[in-house]
């Protein structure tokens, strides 16, 4: 059976002090919850912070983004053997904000998650349409050429440790939702596609939703049987909410 996992993303959001009094307070809830595992995704100057406040604890950590090369001239960016330092467990990769405001295409996405797994770390790999892109029916082919750009490079077998994030993108951050129905037919297309090629990896995959959800509308989305956590955004930012979204998943 396919643990849960409820991820934070906290974005370019927070300061030390806040970060603090957030991770006391997704400390004391843990234990609650300990049938989800839990992870939050700080911006790259706070890892350290996080490191140190975590350690010792079930939760989790990693990175909104790393760069596709190990070293180099790359002014800006963080490498894979830089996170390993910092003992990061996941790495989002083509987040939909990346991918639309930074221009990151399928096949950079790609090596960005094989950079991931050359380190050790797992990658959480995004996925997901845009409202226009619903609208005209192609959903599936969207998210199948977005899939395939990392199958291709890696093969089937390396999603074995890796983990899945559906984002409808008109559903980040505008409030919107999909519906529970509707999150259950990508996350069911995805499964079915990874099966096609290796049904054992399929049934391991933890596929996460990402598109706003919240406290109020995750027990449903939980419970559908293809839906194996949440990618949480702005919800993320409030332990209590945060806390209570991995609730539902128990």
């Amino acid at each position: 059976m396919r643990r849960k996992l409820v991820a934070g993303n906290w974005k370019m959001n927070g300061s030390a002090d806040s970060i603090r009094g957030l991770l006391q307070g997704i400390r004391e809830g843990a234990a609650d919850v300990a049938a989800v595992e839990l992870a939050v995704f700080p911006p790259f100057v706070y890892l350290g912070l996080v490191e140190q406040q975590l350690s010792g604890t079930a939760i989790g950590w990693g990175t909104q983004n790393l760069s596709e090369h190990a070293s180099g001239a790359y002014t800006g960016e963080v490498a894979g053997p830089m996170l390993q330092d910092f003992r990061c467990k996941y790495v989002i990769v083509g987040h939909s904000e990346r991918r639309t405001l930074y221009g990151e295409s399928d096949q950079i996405v790609a090596r960005k998650f094989a950079a991931a797994r050359k380190v050790g770390i797992d990658p959480i790999l995004c996925v997901g349409e845009t409202l226009e892109e619903r609208e005209q029916g192609v959903t599936e082919a969207v998210v199948e050429r977005q899939l395939k750009a990392v199958l291709d490079l890696e093969g089937i077998g390396a999603f074995v440790d890796a983990v899945i994030a559906y984002e409808p993108v008109w559903a980040i951050g505008t409030g919107r939702t999909a519906t529970s129905v509707q999150a259950q037919e990508v996350h069911a297309f995805i499964r079915a596609k990874l099966a096609a090629l290796d049904p054992a990896v399929a049934g391991k995959t933890r596929i996460l939703y990402g598109g706003s959800m919240k406290a109020a509308n995750a027990g449903e989305l939980l419970a559908q049987p293809d839906i194996d956590g949440g990618l949480i955004g702005g919800a993320s930012l409030e332990a209590k909410e945060f806390l209570a979204i991995a609730k539902a998943g128990c």
